[in-house]
């Protein structure tokens, strides 16, 4: 069985009101300092990491000079100019944090959820120009988390929050990617998919089609509803996100390991789906050799769901096990942020060597 490694989400510390662009205050770094930051961003929140652009150890979080916090950032569903400002309050955020000026920022790596095809990563990059930072790139949250998770090798990574998706690659420079299709399309194994199951069963078990579950008590303590017969009006008033639904996964997940029958197979229903993500890039990248001498195939995961623990990755295992041998399922080494914010510094050296 996989050992479930639990990673508590990071919350920023109480920083001051005033913006970095108001504030007057003196940076304890000196001028000439420069900075890159990394960016995570996703259906539900957007992770700013500024790290030292001359120096840093990457597997250790204490290189982290300051880290911001904002909305979210996939420009699928909030727009291209409300991902670019929820880009921009994290970086700001995190600057405040860092005690430094955003004209310090030499570069930015930019991972965002839903910005596969260039011409959104394009519509992303036009709306940040106004940032006015020196050098950043945008390109999509599997990018970040996949280098974070097993770096410039070979494996996979895959991530499962308000949406999911798997993506990895050979070390020989061919990647893949399953799953990433949305709400409507795809996204099994997510926080939203894990809430569409739910909403399914307790409106079944409501109609006396399904046996009655403890998720109907916690999905209506969740969206704060007297009874099922409430829950239409709930879940599609005019004010409901995506992201409000998606919530409901956590919930879900909760009753799960309370030991209520319907979340459990709900979230083990999510982990095989997932498996079965992780199975077809690993074949598409030839990495699936079931051999017993093989070097273990390296699978990292991010995201809100695998607080589920052994619930959701022990079905990963078990699909990964049908075409390896040995697989080494384990957190990345760097959050997305912080890989984001090194591939960044990374960036900046080879254009420094290339000049």
């Amino acid at each position: 069985m996989v050992k479930l490694k639990i990673i508590k989400n990071w919350m920023p510390p109480d920083t001051p009101n005033e913006s970095p662009a108001k504030s007057q205050t003196v940076s304890r770094y000196q001028a000439g300092t420069r900075f890159v930051v990394g960016v995570d961003g996703g259906g539900t929140k957007t992770h700013a990491v500024i790290v030292r652009a001359n120096s840093v150890d990457a597997n250790q979080v204490s290189q982290i000079i300051g880290e911001g916090i904002a909305g979210a950032g996939n420009p699928l569903r909030v727009g291209f100019k409300a991902a670019a400002v929820a880009v921009r309050d994290a970086i700001d955020a995190a600057c405040v944090n860092a005690n430094i000026n955003r004209t310090q920022l030499a570069g930015a790596k930019i991972g965002l959820a839903g910005v596969r095809r260039s011409e959104v990563r394009a519509g992303v990059r036009a709306e940040l120009k106004n940032l006015k930072l020196a050098s950043f790139d945008v390109v999509t949250d599997a990018d970040i988390a996949l280098y974070g998770g097993v770096g410039r090798g070979a494996g996979l990574v895959i991530i499962a929050g308000t949406g999911s998706v798997c993506c990895g690659q050979d070390g020989r420079g061919r990647r893949a990617c399953a799953g990433g299709w949305g709400p409507l399309a795809g996204d099994e194994g997510s926080a939203a998919w894990i809430a569409r199951q739910a909403l399914q069963r307790i409106a079944q078990a409501a109609d006396g089609r399904e046996p009655a579950t403890a998720l109907t008590k916690a999905v209506c303590d969740y969206f704060g509803i007297a009874s099922p017969d409430e829950l239409s009006m709930a879940i599609y008033a005019p004010e409901m996100t995506h992201a409000r639904i998606a919530g409901l996964g956590r919930p879900v997940i909760e009753a799960a390991q309370a030991g209520d029958k319907v979340a459990m197979e709900i979230v083990c229903a999510a982990g095989r789906e997932l498996g079965r993500a992780a199975v077809a890039v690993a074949r598409r990248l030839r990495l699936g050799e079931k051999q017993a001498g093989d070097e273990a195939l390296r699978v990292a995961y991010v995201g809100g769901v695998f607080a589920a623990g052994n619930l959701v990755l022990a079905p990963i295992e078990t699909e990964l096990a049908s075409i390896h041998a040995r697989v080494h399922l384990a957190p990345p080494a760097m959050t997305p942020a912080l890989a984001a914010a090194v591939m960044a510094r990374e960036q900046l050296a080879e254009l420094a060597l290339a000049m």
